[in-house]
C-alpha cells in the first residue's frame, strides 16, 4: 500500500495542472510557440484586398483599358524586331506593375497588421531549425488522426459552408439583374459583376473575421493547455532561477562561518567586551585616529558570545556586565560600524572605567 501511495504522489506531482509561469511563457515565445489563428490572417487579408479593389477598382480598370488600347493601336503597327519586343516587354511590365503594386502593398500591410494584432513584435529563428521529429511518420499519423485535426476539419467545413451560403445569397438576391446584363453593354456588365464580386468578398471576409474570433479563442485555450506545468516543473524552474535551496543554505552557512572567523580575529583588538552576561557579548574598540566614535568589532549571542568572552579572557581584555546596553548594542549596531549616538554616553563611561582600571594595573 505504501508504494502505491508513493506512485500516486509521484504521478500527481507530474500532472500538468498549473498555469504556466512568466518564464515558461517567455521561453515558449522565444521558440515561436504563440497562440495564433490563421483565420485572422485570412479574414484581414481578404477584407483589405476587396476593400482595396472597391476603392481602386476604377483606377485599375482605366489603367488596364489604356494598356490594351495602347497595345492594339500603337504596338500592333510596329515591326516585330528584337529591340522592339524588348521595349514592349519592359513597358508592359511597368504598366502591369503600376496596376498590381497597390494591391500587393495592401496585402503586405494586411499580413503585417494581422500578425502584429495577434502576437505583437517577435523575431525568432527557432521554427526554422531542422527537427527530425517533424518527419517522424508515427507522430505524423498521430497528428492526422488527433482531436486537433478533427477540430481543424470541422472549422474548414464550417468556413466553406458560411462562405458558400453568403455568396449564394448575394447571387440569389441579384439574380434578376444578372439576367438583364445580357441587354446591357459590356462595360456595364463588367462593372456590375465586379461590384457583386467585391460585395461577396467583403461579406465573406467579415464572416471569416467573426469566425476567426472563435478560432483565436480556441487557439489561446489550446496554447494555455499545452504549456501547463506540473508542480515539479515549477519547483525545478524555481531552483534553476534562484538556485538549489540546499546549496544556497550551505553557501550562507559558509559565509556565516567566514564572517564569524573574521569577526573573532578582531576581538583581540577590542578595548572592552560588554556582556549580558550569559547570552550577549559585544566587543567595542575606540581609536580616535580611525573614528570619532567607538566601533563594534564583534558581537554574538549564546555560543558566539561565549567564544568572544573566551578570546577576551585569553588576551586580557576587560569584560563589563551591562545587560540593557549589551542587548541594545547587539540589536542596533552593525559590525565594523560606529555605534549610534544614543549609546555615546553609556559606552564612554564604560571606556573611562576600563582606562582607569588599566592605569592601576
Amino acid at each position: 500500500m505504501a508504494w502505491m501511495k508513493l506512485d500516486l504522489q509521484y504521478f500527481a506531482a507530474d500532472e500538468k495542472t498549473e498555469k504556466a509561469t512568466p518564464k515558461k511563457r517567455q521561453d515558449t515565445r522565444k521558440k515561436g510557440q504563440v497562440p495564433k489563428s490563421q483565420d485572422v490572417n485570412t479574414g484581414v487579408l481578404l477584407l483589405f484586398m476587396f476593400g482595396g479593389l472597391f476603392l481602386l477598382g476604377g483606377y485599375m480598370r482605366d489603367a488596364v483599358l489604356n494598356m490594351y488600347r495602347h497595345a492594339f493601336t500603337y504596338y500592333v503597327h510596329q515591326d516585330l524586331t528584337q529591340e522592339q519586343t524588348h521595349t514592349i516587354f519592359v513597358e508592359m511590365t511597368m504598366e502591369t506593375a503600376k496596376v498590381t503594386a497597390p494591391l500587393m502593398g495592401i496585402a503586405v500591410v494586411a499580413g503585417i497588421a494581422s500578425n502584429l494584432l495577434q502576437v505583437g513584435v517577435m523575431f525568432t529563428g527557432e521554427p526554422l531549425k531542422a527537427d527530425l521529429k517533424k518527419i517522424d511518420p508515427i507522430k505524423g499519423a498521430k497528428r492526422i488522426f488527433s482531436a486537433r485535426a478533427l477540430v481543424e476539419l470541422l472549422k474548414s467545413l464550417l468556413k466553406i459552408s458560411v462562405v458558400g451560403v453568403i455568396t449564394f445569397s448575394i447571387i440569389w438576391i441579384n439574380k434578376d439583374q444578372m439576367m438583364m446584363m445580357s441587354q446591357k453593354s459590356v462595360e456595364d456588365a463588367v462593372s456590375f459583376f465586379g461590384t457583386i464580386t467585391v460585395i461577396m468578398g467583403i461579406a465573406s471576409a467579415l464572416a471569416l473575421l467573426l469566425l476567426s474570433v472563435l478560432d483565436y479563442t480556441y487557439q489561446r485555450y489550446d496554447h494555455e493547455k499545452n504549456i501547463r506545468m506540473s508542480k515539479k516543473d515549477i519547483k525545478d524552474e524555481y531552483k534553476n532561477i534562484e538556485g538549489d535551496p540546499q546549496i544556497k543554505a550551505k553557501i550562507k552557512e559558509k559565509q556565516r562561518q567566514m564572517s564569524a572567523s573574521r569577526m573573532m580575529s578582531e576581538v583581540p583588538q577590542a578595548d572592552v567586551v560588554i556582556t549580558n552576561p550569559t547570552h550577549y557579548a559585544v566587543a567595542v574598540k575606540y581609536d580616535d585616529q580611525e573614528s570619532d566614535a567607538p566601533i563594534v568589532v564583534a558581537k554574538g549571542v549564546d555560543f558566539l558570545a561565549l567564544k568572544i568572552k573566551d578570546i577576551a579572557r585569553a588576551h586580557d581584555i576587560v569584560t563589563v556586565e551591562n545587560r540593557p546596553l549589551a542587548r541594545s548594542l547587539y540589536a542596533k549596531c552593525e559590525i565594523d560600524k560606529p555605534i549610534d549616538e544614543e549609546f555615546f554616553k553609556a559606552v564612554a563611561e564604560i571606556l573611562a572605567y576600563v582606562y582607569r582600571l588599566q592605569e592601576k594595573i
